[in-house]
């Protein structure tokens, strides 16, 4: 197929028939991948999109486009409400000691992608979304992830603002959580803006973005599950929101409900597990190798795809 302005459709690959639905099993195998994809640097939006489609399940690829992503605004309200339940704890500490300088961080993490996201979701959602681009953005991702956790940013004596020069007088990569200051939520604010781009991942671009600041591994994922948790259940709550004004179609309500029941069961288990600090404490090499295996796999099968229809 030719692209359109340079561009795949990715509704000639992620289908439109609005009288299919999509399987129980589907939904349920789709909200447990939903967890560790969120929480993991690897892209959950990514991973929704290409298994079905590597899979062959034309129940998902051929959804009708507003159902599908009715589906996956359900997955996302499932993670979101058992990440919360999760960090209610430190939530709670948070709301406790926010300071002005505190309450900097988290609105700048916020506005950015709340922005962007309005401004730009439509022209992303007609744009990309297709098999390349979700590569291209899982590779890209890979790449600067990757080089930033091999190199994290030298933070000597930092400014109250957290937005001082680094001095080389701490080794790289030592920075703490309370340490973050409005510098360090505008860094997050854009990533999670740039990670509208599918297959770049929320999760990928925050912990990038955390790493280059100079923040430890674990303290990074703290940071970057703290500003993704926000929009998330903003995102999540708006779409909601739409999709009630709209009205869900006959039947699709078992399949939202399963999905998001599946989603915030994965989301529960996988959150326990990856606040080990076995597993917190890990480099990203692994991940990046993964994300780009996964996108190897999508070129690959397009290019077959490709050839195949001529």
């Amino acid at each position: 197929m030719t692209p359109r302005n340079g561009v795949l459709n990715p509704g000639r690959y992620f289908g439109a028939d609005p009288g299919t639905r999509l399987p129980l099993r589907h939904a349920i195998a789709l909200g447990l991948l939903q967890g560790p994809t969120e929480l993991l640097p690897i892209s959950s939006s990514g991973h929704t999109a290409l298994i079905p489609w590597l899979a062959g399940w034309s129940s998902y690829t051929e959804l009708d486009p507003a159902l599908r992503k009715s589906f996956e605004v359900a997955l996302h309200a499932g993670a979101g409400a058992a990440l919360a339940i999760d960090m209610r704890t430190e939530l709670i500490e948070a709301a406790r000691k926010l300071d002005q300088r505190r309450a900097a961080v988290i609105a700048l993490s916020l506005a950015l992608p709340a922005i962007a996201g309005y401004a730009l979701e439509r022209p992303i959602e007609r744009r990309l979304g297709g098999p390349r681009s979700i590569a291209v953005g899982l590779i890209a991702g890979a790449i600067a992830m990757a080089l930033a956790d091999q190199r994290p940013g030298r933070h000597g004596h930092r400014a109250p603002d957290g937005c001082s020069e680094p001095d080389g007088s701490l080794a790289r990569g030592t920075r703490r959580e309370q340490e973050a200051g409005p510098c360090d939520g505008l860094a997050l604010g854009l990533a999670q803006a740039a990670a509208l781009i599918p297959g770049l991942s929320r999760n990928g671009a925050t912990l990038t973005a955390a790493r280059a600041r100079g923040f430890r591994r674990e303290d990074a994922q703290r940071l970057s599950w703290h500003a993704a948790l926000g929009v998330i259940l903003g995102a999540s709550t708006l779409r909601a929101w739409r999709m009630w004004r709209r009205g869900a179609p006959d039947g699709a309500w078992p399949m939202l409900a399963t999905g998001a029941g599946s989603a915030f069961v994965s989301t529960a288990a996988s959150a326990r597990l990856l606040r080990r600090p076995s597993v917190s404490a890990r480099g990203l090499l692994p991940y990046a190798v993964y994300r780009c295996t996964i996108a190897a796999i999508a070129i690959v099968r397009l290019r077959r795809t490709q050839n195949r229809d001529g």
